[in-house]
């Protein structure tokens, strides 16, 4: 009888070495690569949802347009992220701390999607029938049309879902389920690579909405291979601290929809509760008469968001001082801080500077830059802005402050929330009226947005 071949393979990035190394070359992680036999297993082609296969090549207008519409799963947010809906025969990952609700999240949308008279199957492979049952009656998602499979043999949930016919799956957890002609063991890279192969065969033919859900990292990436995240059609993040109650729910692929909107949820001991109003959210908690704190206008994918920003510059007692962002790029904050101690004469060598944005939302985009500059000029002068203030900009290396996009859509949001005053980059006011009962100053360099915010 012949000796089986053997591999190692890294947990982390796949890397495959015949012999077993300490640090892997690939990813450069130490202690990653473990023995695996190497089995050869057929995969077969993708078949198109009709069920024939293409012969031959054929031209882009003879090939017959998608006519089903987008599954809504009447959870706005959720809706929001995915770019409208579910797509049928769609293959979706979503990863996230453990603890932080994923199964929740999933739950409540397969009992919202019966509650539509679709059919949904949840197969387990971490909890029993019975814990299952358990979280259904917390969260009140009770429903005849909702099937609970705990399994993690491939073979036999793909006959659950031949007998089921559902038109949305849930797999809790991809690294649970084994591919029993697979002889590695559960969660390696093989075996995650083969069975979500198998998985997107049966979205694609079949036209059912898959959700596959992947542990993460120490470092917060899905556990497994990247090639993971690239043989799906959507990979969403769902982040938040455990100890708190807000979630963000943010797309980093999407093959339907944008990758710029993120939604946001407040878990609750009945489940997770969409938010209506993220600003007045974020703005509940704002201190008042103090230094340091400013309020900008973000846009997160189509929604305007504003977002209070807080800085503290202090004194430091070390030769280097320490600069500490959460929520915001901490090379976009050194820029910042260069700019204001170059262009504005603000002497910050000497200062320890920390900035954060409240409630846990990360910003990205180039407009919150003025709204940082002032919340540090704020602190540093120990001068408190005006509560009824927000502000926003991109800023340049030279001081000037550079037109953004989407300014409509941020100044009424401001006026909804009862603000009086935005400032904002002059460029930006040019084909468009502002609205009345608020007051828009408008400005071409950070000295004179400074000298607005802090009544200089």
């Amino acid at each position: 009888m012949a000796k089986a071949k053997t591999k190692f393979v890294c947990q982390d990035c796949g890397y495959e070495t015949p012999k077993w190394l300490g640090k892997c070359p690939g990813c450069e992680a130490w202690n990653t690569l473990v023995e695996e036999v190497e089995t050869k297993v057929v995969t077969q082609g993708i078949l198109p949802v009709g069920g024939m296969v293409q012969e031959k090549a054929i031209s882009i207008t003879e090939i017959a347009g998608a006519l089903d519409p987008r599954i809504r799963t009447d959870n706005r947010e959720l809706d929001r992220v995915l770019g409208g809906g579910i797509v049928p025969g769609s293959l979706i990952l979503v990863g996230g701390d453990p603890g932080i609700g994923k199964s929740t999240l999933l739950l409540q949308t397969s009992h919202k999607l019966t509650i539509g008279g679709r059919k949904a199957l949840y197969i387990s492979g971490e909890e029993s029938a019975r814990q299952t049952k358990l979280r259904a009656d917390r969260l009140g998602a009770l429903s005849p049309e909702l099937y609970v499979l705990c399994e993690t043999n491939l073979e036999r949930i793909d006959e659950a879902i031949d007998r089921v016919s559902p038109e949305f799956v849930v797999i809790d957890s991809i690294q649970t389920v084994y591919h029993p002609a697979v002889t590695s063991a559960p969660g390696s890279v093989s075996q995650v690579r083969e069975c979500t192969s198998h998985f997107m065969r049966i979205a694609k033919t079949k036209g059912i909405a898959i959700v596959l859900v992947g542990h993460v990292t120490k470092e917060g990436a899905i556990a497994g291979p990247r090639l993971l995240e690239h043989m799906v059609d959507c990979v969403l993040y769902f982040e938040g601290e455990r100890h708190h109650t807000y979630r963000l729910l943010r797309a980093v692929k999407n093959r339907f929809g944008s990758t710029n909107e993120i939604g946001i949820f407040e878990m609750r001991e009945e489940g997770l509760a969409e938010i209506a109003n993220p600003s007045e959210l974020f703005l509940s908690q704002r201190p008042k008469g103090v230094s340091g704190s400013t309020v900008v206008a973000s846009m997160e994918g189509t929604r305007p968001m504003l977002v209070e920003l807080q800085a503290l510059v202090t004194p430091t007692t070390f030769p280097s001082p320490r600069r500490m962002s959460t929520g915001f790029d901490y090379n976009r904050l050194s820029l910042i801080m260069a700019v204001l101690e170059k262009r504005n004469g603000l002497f910050l060598q000497s200062q320890d500077a920390y900035l954060n944005v409240a409630g846990g939302v990360r910003l990205d985009e180039p407009a919150v830059d003025l709204g940082v500059a002032v919340s540090l000029a704020s602190s540093f002068k120990d001068r408190q802005t005006r509560q009824d203030d927000v502000v926003f900009g991109e800023i340049g290396l030279t001081g000037e402050v550079r037109a953004v996009s989407r300014i409509e859509q941020r100044v009424r949001e401001a006026e909804k929330l009862g603000f009086k005053r935005v400032i904002l980059p002059a460029a930006s006011l040019k084909g468009w009226t502002p609205p009345e009962g608020i007051v828009v100053k408008g400005v071409n360099t950070v000295a004179e947005a400074l000298a607005a915010a802090l009544d200089e």
